[in-house]
């Protein structure tokens, strides 16, 4: 038997349009970020986490802007303040990833931003829209 978890769920209707959103879907322990409704075909569909390049990107991009050791571990769930970040150390780590990957955050996004992987999730949403 098949058993999931969400976490928060968004839903609007338009006419012609369907958008259904998740932050958060775990089935058996595998946590996906974004779950759609395909608006053109009207199929559902899981968007899985960013790549692991992105990921990978941010990372150092966190590590150099809070000036982290070397051997520091920073991964897609660490989280900007347990890294030590406060809010203008943030708004730095934005602007850094902004600048690398060519890209605006607004600032409703922006506050939405917590681990590392929710920046790269948010990044290639943003460039897919490019």
């Amino acid at each position: 038997m098949a058993s999931f978890a969400i976490s928060s769920l968004n839903c609007s209707l338009k006419p012609n349009q369907a958008c259904l959103k998740t932050s958060s879907l775990s089935i058996k322990g595998i946590s996906f970020p974004s779950l759609r409704l395909n608006q053109a075909t009207r199929r559902f569909s899981i968007n899985c986490a960013a790549k692991p390049e992105t990921v990978d990107k941010v990372c150092e991009i966190v590590k150099k802007q809070l000036a982290l050791p070397g051997d520091s571990v920073v991964n897609g769930e660490s989280k900007f303040t347990a890294l030590g970040a406060d809010s203008l150390d943030t708004v730095e780590i934005v602007m850094g990833l902004e600048e690398a990957f060519g890209i605006t955050v607004e600032e409703e996004n922006a506050q939405t931003i917590a681990t590392v992987q929710d920046a790269a999730d948010l990044i290639e949403e943003l460039v897919a829209k490019k």
